[in-house]
């Protein structure tokens, strides 16, 4: 066949081959809205409200705790979730609570988080460990770490770190530069 030859001779009788089929063939009425909707305006959700027996101990919540921790408050751009949780946002500062109870850790923590928002650390980095030392292999300051820091309303997300910084015995967490927000 000569056409092999020349690949542009081969396109054009193909398209002439494709216009004498669809010849006659009218287009289809869409009923249809258009697939692009333009986004509603957001609306902010009504102020938090502190109960009146709120103390500086934080409270006990019941809160199922996964292997990969991941929590993110309303507003925070999906793009830097994603690179929190690569580990793409370097840790400003960090806290080991390895070999700590409860007990102790509870206040070494809330000091380090208020320390961090103040000085107005982006990202700080909370290594809790994965629980294997403890009894039955829970992980229980992974647990308290979970719950401890959704009850701060400057912490605006958090995540298991990659793994060059702990896995997930270790958590990343994104805080809020404004000042004047409440703190516990």
């Amino acid at each position: 066949m000569p056409n092999e030859k020349n690949p542009k001779s081969r396109d054009h009788d193909e398209l002439t081959l494709f216009q004498q089929a669809i010849q006659g063939v009218e287009p289809l009425q869409q009923d249809k809205a258009p697939p692009f909707r333009r986004p509603r305006r957001p609306r902010p959700l009504p102020p938090e409200t502190k109960s009146a027996s709120s103390s500086p101990a934080l409270a006990d919540m019941d809160i199922d705790t996964a292997e990969e921790l991941l929590f993110v408050r309303p507003g925070v751009q999906k793009r830097v979730m994603r690179e929190l949780q690569r580990g793409r946002i370097p840790p400003a500062d960090s806290l080991d609570l390895h070999g700590l109870r409860v007990r102790q850790a509870q206040p070494v923590f809330i000091r380090f988080l208020k320390q961090a928002q103040q000085r107005q650390l982006r990202c700080v980095l909370i290594i809790h460990g994965k629980g294997r030392a403890s009894t039955d292999n829970q992980p229980v300051l992974k647990q308290k770490t979970n719950q401890w820091l959704r009850q701060f309303p400057f912490v605006l997300a958090f995540c298991s770190a990659a793994y060059f910084d702990g896995g997930r015995g270790a958590t990343y967490v994104l805080l809020s530069r404004k000042r004047g927000e409440e703190t516990l």
